[in-house]
């Protein structure tokens, strides 16, 4: 009878240092920043999805569209900067290098024929006007070639520094833009940001899906979690970092976790007036979290024993 007595005791020792939990999981929600229709939802309720695997996309007719947009305006935007740096072309050269040897020509006439109306003047066989006319034609001649020179020396120049600087301005204007759009389109196509379970999906393929709303509610198995409840005698031992061991029904072993959150505010079992005769009555909700390898065999709502080590 003392032996039964003992073991009776230890039995109620062992269940003593055992709490009452179940396993939570912190949902990942995962939405798109747009709105849009739902074209294609890539998995199910209850599928397990590795990181960076796609999940659903939303129809991107518009969002195409600007990104083209913004790749040709950032083409346009770039080629004007190359071509106001690289000054005219050959051809465009040629021509005025072409300009230049016919003024040069007029100009060699004119002064000749100023110089021999100039030896007639002289001699009075012609009149003051036509020596003027012929002055007149030589200084015309000579600022010509001096005009088609300096545009030749222009030609091979680049463009203006406040010219370069504007381009460039829009160059990097619209490769911002470019960026806006690529965003906007990616944000049309949502991949997992980690490997989880897909807990749930709100919405069906042809549904209009508001801007922030959640299309896959994912639950990845490092968001798992033990929430149990210590007494108040229990709850100054805890501390952050300890291990404790979970064992529920459907474990094939035990399970070790670690206790991250030990709350500070108290709560009653059942609902009874707060006094010193119930203090018994008080426990204290603490968290721990199990391993990823071991929280994938858990499920929320699940109940578990927790016994601290």
């Amino acid at each position: 009878m003392l032996l039964a007595i003992g073991l009776l005791a230890a039995c109620s020792g062992r269940d003593a240092d055992q709490y009452q939990g179940y396993v939570e999981g912190e949902f990942v929600y995962v939405a798109s920043s747009q709105a849009g229709r739902l074209q294609n939802l890539a998995v199910a309720r209850g599928d397990s999805v590795a990181r960076g695997a796609p999940l659903f996309a939303l129809e991107a007719t518009l969002e195409q569209a600007a990104q083209q947009q913004a790749t040709q305006q950032l083409h346009a935007a770039e080629a004007q900067y190359a071509d106001l740096q690289t000054g005219k072309r050959p051809p465009e050269i040629a021509v005025v290098r072409a300009q230049l040897a016919q003024a040069e020509a007029a100009d060699r006439n004119a002064a000749e024929q100023l110089r021999r109306d100039q030896a007639q003047f002289d001699i009075h066989a012609v009149s003051q006007a036509q020596l003027d006319n012929s002055r007149a034609q030589a200084d015309a001649s000579r600022a010509r070639v001096d005009e088609l020179r300096n545009q030749l020396s222009v030609a091979a120049l680049p463009g203006r520094a406040q010219q370069l600087a504007a381009l460039a301005a829009q160059a990097d204007a619209a490769r911002d833009a470019l960026a806006q759009a690529d965003w906007r389109l990616s944000e049309k196509s949502i991949k997992a940001g980690q490997a989880g379970l897909v807990y749930e999906t709100m919405y069906r393929v042809g549904e209009w899906v508001a801007a922030g709303n959640p299309v896959v509610r994912l639950l990845p198995p490092a968001n798992i979690k033990i929430r149990f409840f210590v007494p108040e005698t229990v709850v100054g031992s805890l501390r952050t970092g300890q291990a404790v061991t979970l064992h529920c029904d459907a474990c094939a072993h035990d399970v070790a976790a670690t206790v991250r959150y030990v709350s500070n505010q108290a709560e009653f079992t059942p609902p009874v007036i707060y006094s010193n005769d119930a203090r018994d009555k008080l426990v204290f909700m603490v968290e721990a979290w199990p391993a990823a390898a071991d929280a994938a065999t858990l499920h929320p709502g699940q109940p578990v024993a927790v016994s601290l080590k």
